[in-house]
C-alpha cells in the first residue's frame, strides 16, 4: 500500500492540467484529498488548472474544497440550455444493430451564448457601462480585425467570491513568528506564455503577489477565442498550456532542493483501449494527445540525475574522509561549492509520480471541454472524487 501521508522534508505537490470544463474533474479529486486530510506544499496548474489551484491555495474559507465546488456549480448554473440535444440513430457495425445516440448540445450553447459566470461572446457583450476609449475602439472593430471572440473577464466576479488574494503573496507564505502553530500557506505556481517571445511565464506566490491578471493570463487560450492579457509593461500573456499542459518541470525549477511526491490530475488520458471510430472521435483523441502529460522523459531524466546525485554524495563522503593536505585549496573550495550547488540546492528527486486520470466518455467528441451543463459538471466532480478515493486506497 502506498503511503500518501506527508513525509518530513518531502514536498507534496499537486499538478492540475488545463481543459476547460473538464477541470471540474480536478475539483472532485481535490475533495477526495481533503476527505483523507492530504495536504500539499505546492499546487501548480495552467489554464483552468491554474484557476483551480488558486482557489485551492487561496480560498477565503478553511475548507477550500467547498469553495472549489461552489465555483464550478456557479459556472454550470449560469450556462444556457437553449439549443436542445440531438438524438440520432447510430449503426453498430460490430454487433450489426442500430442504437439511439445522444449528441449533447451544451458545447454549442456555450459557443453561441457563452457561460455568463465565465465568458460572454463579443456579439452579445454590449453591457459595459462607460467603456474606456481603447475598449470602445476594440468593440467597434469589424470581425476580421478581431484578435479574440469571447470576453472572459466575467469570470473575475466569480473568482472574487472564493479567493483571498492576500494569501497568494510572498508575505503570506512565511510563518508568523508570533504564532507557534501557524504554517505557511500552500505555494501556488501558475504558468502562461509570452505572446511576443514564446518564452514561458511562471507566476510563483513565493516570489510575487498573484493577481487577477495572472489568472486571466493563464486561461487566455487563443484557439478558444480568449484574449491575451498584459501582465507587465510590454509583456502580453496567453494560456500556459500552449507550451505545457502539465507544469511539472516548472515546479522542479521553482523548488529545486526538496524531494517531491507529485500527484498529477489528468483531464486528458494518455492511453485509450481502442482506436477512434469516426472523425469526431479522431479529433477528440488528437486533442487528448495534444494536451496529455508528456513528462515521462523528464521523469526518466530525474531518475538519471538522482543516480548522479547519489554518486556525487558517495564520492564527496570519500573526499571528506581523505587527507586533503595535498590537494590545492582552490580545488577544495571548488569541490565544496559545486557540491553545495548541485546536491544541496539542486538535488531534488521525484520520489513518486501519482496519476489520477479522467475516464474517457463512451462517445468522445472534440468539444467536450466546453460542456458546462450542470449535469456534466456534477458528473465530472463525482467521477474525480471517486477515482481519487479509489486510488488512495491502493
Amino acid at each position: 500500500m502506498i503511503n500518501h501521508k506527508h513525509e518530513i522534508g518531502v514536498e507534496n505537490v499537486l499538478v492540475l492540467q488545463g481543459g476547460g470544463s473538464l477541470g471540474a474533474f480536478a475539483c472532485g479529486v481535490f475533495k477526495a484529498f481533503a476527505k483523507k486530510n492530504i495536504k500539499f506544499d505546492i499546487i501548480a496548474g495552467t489554464s483552468i488548472g491554474g484557476i483551480n489551484g488558486a482557489i485551492a491555495a487561496g480560498s477565503i474559507n478553511v475548507k477550500p474544497e467547498k469553495d472549489l465546488e461552489r465555483f464550478w456549480l456557479d459556472l454550470a448554473r449560469s450556462s444556457y440550455n437553449l439549443i436542445p440535444d440531438i438524438f440520432t440513430f447510430d449503426f453498430d457495425y460490430h454487433n450489426y444493430q442500430a442504437k439511439l445516440k445522444r449528441s449533447p448540445a451544451a458545447s454549442l450553447n456555450a459557443a453561441f451564448f457563452g457561460v455568463p459566470s465565465f465568458f460572454v461572446p463579443r456579439w452579445f457583450n454590449f453591457n459595459k457601462s462607460n467603456p474606456k476609449s481603447s475598449e470602445l475602439q476594440d468593440y467597434v472593430q469589424p470581425p476580421w480585425k478581431w484578435t479574440y471572440m469571447y470576453d472572459n473577464s466575467f469570470i473575475t466576479k466569480t473568482i472574487e467570491k472564493y479567493i483571498d488574494f492576500k494569501r497568494l503573496s510572498p508575505l503570506a507564505q512565511q510563518n508568523n513568528p508570533n504564532d507557534g502553530n501557524s504554517k505557511p500557506n500552500t505555494r501556488l505556481i501558475i504558468t502562461a506564455v509570452d505572446v511576443l517571445t514564446a518564452e514561458p511565464l511562471i507566476f510563483d506566490s513565493y516570489k510575487r503577489h498573484i493577481e487577477m491578471k495572472h489568472l486571466l493570463a493563464t486561461i487566455g487560450y487563443p484557439q478558444y477565442g480568449f484574449p491575451w492579457v498584459e501582465v507587465g509593461d510590454g509583456t502580453f500573456a496567453w494560456d500556459g498550456s500552449l507550451l505545457s499542459n502539465t507544469p511539472i518541470r516548472e515546479v522542479m525549477v521553482a523548488s529545486p532542493s526538496k524531494n517531491k511526491n507529485i500527484y498529477v490530475v489528468e483531464n486528458y488520458p494518455r492511453k485509450i483501449e481502442k482506436l477512434p471510430a469516426n472523425m469526431s472521435e479522431v479529433m477528440s483523441r488528437s486533442k487528448d494527445i495534444m494536451f496529455s502529460d508528456k513528462t515521462q522523459s523528464m521523469v526518466q531524466m530525474s531518475r538519471l540525475i538522482t543516480r548522479h546525485v547519489n554518486l556525487i554524495e558517495t564520492l564527496y563522503d570519500i573526499f571528506q574522509e581523505c587527507d586533503q593536505s595535498k590537494i590545492d585549496k582552490d580545488k577544495i573550495d571548488y569541490i565544496n561549492k559545486e557540491h553545495s550547488m548541485l546536491v544541496e540546492k539542486h538535488g531534488a528527486k521525484i520520489l513518486k509520480l501519482h496519476r489520477i486520470t479522467r475516464n474517457m466518455p463512451e462517445t468522445p467528441y472534440p468539444l467536450q471541454n466546453a460542456d458546462f451543463s450542470v449535469g456534466t459538471i456534477k458528473e465530472l466532480i463525482k467521477q474525480g472524487e471517486t477515482k481519487a478515493l479509489d486510488y488512495l486506497k491502493q
